[in-house]
């Protein structure tokens, strides 16, 4: 790895550290950071859930990111509820989000990590669902394996049409530089983008075509 290389790894890590101790419901005290020409490695132990997705959340805000391998252990206190009244809350907070259909996610709790299944007709109604129980105390991860089965179907063509004009109208994604491909309802997003951010974004613009079941993101954020 070339001195340039090094420095430019220096920098990152110094703005990874920067952002954890910036972000308030992170505390980067207890979080390392390791990096290799842009791959970031996250350690330590936390006290919740929320917290460790907090603190992968600020990393992939850095520029020059390219990868982020998570090592971090939530680590509760001695007073953490047991999975049965994990269960218990995970039910009444699905049954209070009004945009998960009544009834379509099933969840399971072993040692504190809930599992999510089921199906819903689109992907924020998945997502709706894991942050939906992510915050519950006593959780130390989601398995999200709820899958979307749409009730609304378009052509490939109608779906990859669609997708490409939302990365157009996008103020975040530079659209030129990403390539769609739709085959049947599932799509594949491929290309160079600047940030974790932007790949996030193009992701989310590819969920929101009707009809669209997996979006494989394959977009490499360049350093």
């Amino acid at each position: 790895m070339s001195p340039i290389q090094q420095k430019t790894d220096r920098q990152l890590k110094d703005a990874v550290t920067d952002e954890l101790t910036w972000t308030p419901s992170v505390n980067a005290d207890q979080i390392g950071v390791a990096l290799t020409d842009g791959a970031v490695t996250l350690s330590g132990v936390v006290g919740t859930y929320p917290e460790k997705e907090a603190a992968l959340r600020a990393t992939m805000r850095i520029r020059g990111v390219t990868a982020v391998a998570d090592e971090i252990v939530v680590r509760h206190a001695s007073s953490v509820p047991e999975d049965a009244d994990i269960a218990r809350e995970v039910g009444i907070a699905l049954h209070r989000t009004v945009v998960v259909p009544s009834g379509s996610v099933k969840a399971r709790v072993h040692d504190h990590v809930i599992t999510l299944s089921g199906t819903v007709g689109w992907q924020y109604q998945r997502e709706a669902a894991r942050k939906a129980v992510s915050t519950l105390p006593g959780v130390s991860e989601v398995w999200n394996t709820i899958k979307v089965k749409p009730s609304i179907l378009v052509s490939p063509a109608e779906a990859k049409s669609k997708i490409t004009a939302a990365l157009v109208r996008n103020a975040q994604v530079d659209a030129q530089r990403i390539q769609v491909a739709v085959a049947g309802s599932e799509v594949t997003l491929t290309g160079d983008v600047s940030s974790w951010a932007e790949r996030r974004e193009a992701e989310h613009a590819a969920w929101f075509a009707p009809g669209v079941t997996h979006v494989d993101n394959r977009l490499n954020v360049a350093s």
